[in-house]
C-alpha cells in the first residue's frame, strides 16, 4: 500500500486517503436575491465528480462568513439557513461516496468586491453588485483598488462572531471539517502581515498583536465546532517580500500557536498579499514550506502547489514532508486523478459500483 492511499485520522474523523482537493473558488453563485451565496447545480456537479473520482477529502471553496466578506459578488456564503440547506445536498453525496466533506470559511477584507477572474478580476462598485471593502488598515491591495475602510475594534469582534456562526452552519450543513482561511491576502492574512497591517492598537505592530485576530477567530470556531471533528487553518507561509512581510519564521511560530489553540492541520500555501511580487514557481515549489512546518511544529501538515504526478505526491508523503497533499488545478483538469494515481501506484481505492467497468 502506498502511503498516499493510507487512511489518516484527525480527532475522530478518518479520511480514506491522503489525496485531498484544495479549495478553489468557482465564482458561480447568484450575486443577489434569496439564493445569494447558495450553491446550486454547478457546485453539486463539480464536487460530486471529484468525490466519485476517489478524492479522500474535499475542501469546498472559500465561503464567506458575511456578504461583505465575499471575494466577488458570485462567491458562496454561509451567513443564512437557505445556504445551509443548499450545502446539505452536496455533503450528503460526498459522504455517500466515502469522501469527507470540509469547507473553508473566509472573509476577504480589502480584496473583496471584485469581478470574476475570467472577466478581469478588477474591483467592482455598486452598479455591479459591489460594495466598499474593509481591512485592518486603510492600505489598498494594489493600484486601482479602493482604499479599504479601517475596521474598528468592535467590527473586528463582530467578524470573529461571524466566523463562529458560519462554523455552526457548516456543522448543520453536514461538513466534517472546517478550514479557517488565513492565506492569500484575505482578511486574516492582512492582519498577520506587516505589509498590510499598519495598526497601532492591540491588533497591530508586534507579532503577538498581528496574530491576535487569527487566534481569536480560531478560538471562536473551535468553541462551537465539535471536539471530535478537526479544524484546519490555511496559511501563506511567505509574502515573497524581502522586507516588511510575513515570513516562514512567522509561519512556524504561528503553527505552534495554532496547535495550542486547537487547530489540527496546517494547509500551507504562499503569497497573495502583495501585488506583483516575483514567485519562483515550479513542481512542488511550496512543499519545502510545508516540510519545515512539519519538522518544527506539532501540527499535521498539508502541502500544495504544482503537485501533478502520482509518484511526486507519494514521495511527499512517504518522505515525511507533509501528511497529505492537496491538489488544485490538477483536479480541475482530471476529476478522477485519485483513482488513476491509485492504479498507477498499485493501491486500492473505492470505485463507485457504476464505474466498475473502469477498474
Amino acid at each position: 500500500m502506498s502511503a498516499l492511499f493510507e487512511p489518516i485520522t484527525l480527532r475522530e474523523v478518518t479520511i480514506p486517503n491522503r489525496v485531498w482537493m484544495a479549495p478553489m473558488c468557482q465564482y458561480s453563485a447568484e450575486p443577489e436575491g434569496p439564493l445569494t451565496g447558495a450553491p446550486h447545480d454547478w457546485h453539486f456537479a463539480h464536487y460530486a465528480a471529484r468525490a466519485a473520482g476517489g478524492t479522500g477529502l474535499i475542501v469546498v471553496e472559500a465561503t464567506a462568513v458575511a456578504p461583505e466578506g465575499r471575494i466577488s459578488p458570485y462567491d458562496l456564503g454561509l451567513w443564512n439557513d437557505t445556504q445551509v440547506e443548499a450545502f446539505r445536498r452536496i455533503t450528503r453525496f460526498l459522504v455517500a461516496q466515502g469522501t469527507v466533506p470540509a469547507i473553508q470559511l473566509n472573509h476577504s477584507g480589502r480584496k473583496a468586491s471584485t469581478e470574476r477572474p475570467w472577466k478581469g478580476g478588477a474591483p467592482v462598485g455598486q452598479d455591479a453588485h459591489g460594495w466598499q471593502p474593509y481591512g485592518p488598515s486603510p492600505v489598498p491591495f494594489d493600484e486601482g483598488h479602493p482604499v479599504p475602510t479601517e475596521l474598528t475594534v468592535d467590527q473586528i469582534g463582530e467578524i470573529v462572531g461571524q466566523f463562529a456562526a458560519a462554523a455552526r452552519r457548516a456543522l448543520a450543513a453536514g461538513f466534517e471539517a472546517v478550514e479557517v482561511h488565513g492565506a492569500h491576502g484575505y482578511l486574516i492574512h492582512q492582519f498577520l502581515s506587516p505589509h498590510s497591517n499598519r495598526r497601532t492598537d492591540a491588533y497591530g505592530g508586534s507579532y503577538e498583536n498581528r496574530a491576535r485576530f487569527a487566534l481569536e477567530v480560531v478560538d471562536a470556531v473551535r468553541e462551537v465546532w465539535p471536539a471530535d471533528k478537526p479544524l484546519f487553518f490555511r496559511v501563506s507561509a511567505t509574502d515573497w517580500l524581502e522586507e516588511d512581510g510575513w515570513t516562514p519564521d512567522d509561519t512556524v511560530r504561528l503553527a505552534r500557536d495554532l496547535h495550542a489553540h486547537g487547530v489540527d492541520l496546517l494547509d500551507v500555501s504562499t503569497g497573495g498579499n502583495a501585488a506583483r511580487v516575483s514567485i519562483p514557481t515550479g513542481p512542488g515549489y511550496q512543499v519545502p514550506f510545508a516540510a519545515r512546518v512539519k519538522d518544527e511544529s506539532p501540527l499535521r501538515v498539508g502541502a500544495v502547489g504544482l503537485i501533478t504526478e502520482a509518484g511526486q505526491a507519494r514521495k511527499i508523503v512517504e518522505n515525511g514532508e507533509a501528511d497529505v497533499v492537496l491538489l488544485g488545478r490538477e483536479l480541475l483538469r482530471n476529476p478522477s486523478w485519485a483513482r488513476q494515481a491509485a492504479r498507477e501506484l498499485g493501491a486500492e481505492i473505492r470505485v463507485p459500483d457504476q464505474y466498475h467497468r473502469s477498474v
